[in-house]
């Protein structure tokens, strides 16, 4: 098992930027898919995005292509997901997720979660 901390949240007007950081503890990071999830109050928990062990693949949800990128520095047992051009509907709970196997994007494969950090979008 590893286990997770995001920071990094917090309210951000429109159109800004936010960087959420997730640190890593445990079995060795480089062994696992990372993803990022949120969810918003009365929806489901979704992807917003992953990343191969290397860092040499990305998965992205169609919803933040283009404004958010996620990244991974294994030397340091980390992942990011830097966050531009933020609307109010990226509002949710952000949640970091670590998945042994191989899938990008499904969410039943991640078993390894962090405690979450909010991020708010004003208008």
């Amino acid at each position: 098992q590893v286990q997770l901390v995001e920071s990094g949240g917090g309210l951000v007007q429109a159109g800004g930027s936010l960087r959420l950081s997730c640190a890593a503890s445990g079995r060795a990071f480089s062994s696992y898919v990372m993803g990022w999830f949120r969810q918003a109050p009365g929806k489901e928990r979704e992807i917003v995005a992953a990343i191969t062990r290397s860092g040499s693949s990305t998965y992205y949800a169609d919803s933040v292509k283009g404004r958010f990128t996620i990244s991974r520095d294994n030397a340091k047992n980390s992942v990011y997901l830097q966050m531009n051009s933020l609307k109010t509907e990226d509002t949710a709970i952000y949640y970091c997720a670590a998945n042994a196997g191989w899938t990008l994007h499904q969410i039943s494969q991640f078993g390894s979660w962090g405690q979450g950090t909010q991020v708010t979008v004003s208008s």
